[in-house]
């Protein structure tokens, strides 16, 4: 029996509960690939899932294995598997976990070509955050040239992809970071970088925006101040804590979940090579290394995506 190295958790808990298993390679079922895989990333609703955030609305089995983006080469073929063959470089996301492991069992159907212009490992740094971003912006936001908008926690992982991608579409950019950011936000097409540690938005922001998209958690003040920020006829997306406008502000508000939708992941590895959208690594960490990737992103320590190496 072929073993492999995993990431999992027995139960919930702080970053103590990720334990590193040794388990027999998994070998794919009908419709399914094996993946070797070469990297997955770190995302923030994993550690709230790993803490039991998420028991509610999102039950799992225990133990469970991280790891919700993948890259990787197809290494096996399951019965019944069209699309793919052995060799195939692919991404995707695994909306039941596994990638935190060298090797991944997947339903060929969740997955798509990785891009060709970088590499492997870097692309797995775009499944999750990469459609939270394209479905906050396209399609839930429907930010289109001549908006302005305003992305509020533009430094982590979905914040850079829904930079480039308003900016794509041709609006105006203004971005919320702290000065650790603000260099790397703006490489990623922000017309403006407001350092949200020095003070209120609403005292540094120019006029209201079109749209607001929100991605990061906010304290209910915080959250009542954003929504004033957005014109008549506007829009506020949020992805983390929602935001309501004033009843009569004449402002549509959402509190979106993104889905799986392998044409928008699709779509996001064409944009990566025609150069229209790059992919922001700020750091690379072996599998032993998860806990403290946890412990860094739930700390506000890391910036960009941090890629995870098997």
């Amino acid at each position: 029996m072929t073993m492999m190295k995993t990431a999992r958790i027995h139960e919930y808990g702080d970053t103590s509960v990720i334990r590193y298993d040794t388990v027999p390679r998994p070998r794919p079922a009908f419709g399914e690939v094996l993946v070797h895989v070469a990297a997955t990333s770190f995302n923030p609703t994993e550690a709230a899932l790993r803490a039991g955030m998420l028991q509610p609305f999102f039950p799992v089995d225990l133990p469970y294995t991280l790891g919700w983006d993948v890259s990787g080469t197809v290494t096996e073929i399951g019965a019944g598997t069209e699309g793919f063959a052995v060799g195939d470089r692919v991404i995707g996301r695994l909306d039941g976990g596994g990638a935190a492991a060298e090797y991944v069992r997947v339903p060929a159907a969740l997955l798509v070509a990785a891009p060709v212009s970088v590499p492997l490992a870097h692309a797995a740094a775009l499944p999750v955050a990469g459609l939270t971003a394209w479905q906050a912006v396209f399609e839930y936001g429907k930010v289109a040239a001549g908006q302005r908008v305003l992305v509020n926690g533009a430094g982590g992982g979905v914040g850079g992809f829904v930079t480039q991608l308003a900016k794509y579409a041709g609006a105006e950019v203004i971005a919320t970071a702290s000065p650790r950011s603000t260099e790397a936000v703006l490489r990623q097409g922000a017309d403006r970088v407001i350092d949200y540690t020095a003070g209120p938005v609403s005292a540094a922001l120019d006029g209201p925006a079109d749209t607001l998209l929100n991605l990061v958690p906010l304290s209910p003040s915080d959250a009542a101040a954003l929504a004033p920020l957005v014109r008549r006829g506007g829009r506020i997306i949020s992805i983390a804590t929602p935001i309501e406008p004033a009843a009569d502000a004449g402002v549509s508000a959402m509190h979106m979940v993104a889905r799986n939708d392998v044409a928008h992941l699709a779509a996001l590895v064409e944009l990566v090579d025609a150069a229209a959208l790059s992919i922001d690594i700020s750091g690379s960490r072996p599998l032993a290394d998860l806990a403290d990737v946890h412990h860094l992103g739930e700390t506000g320590q890391t910036r960009g995506k941090v890629i995870v190496i098997p």
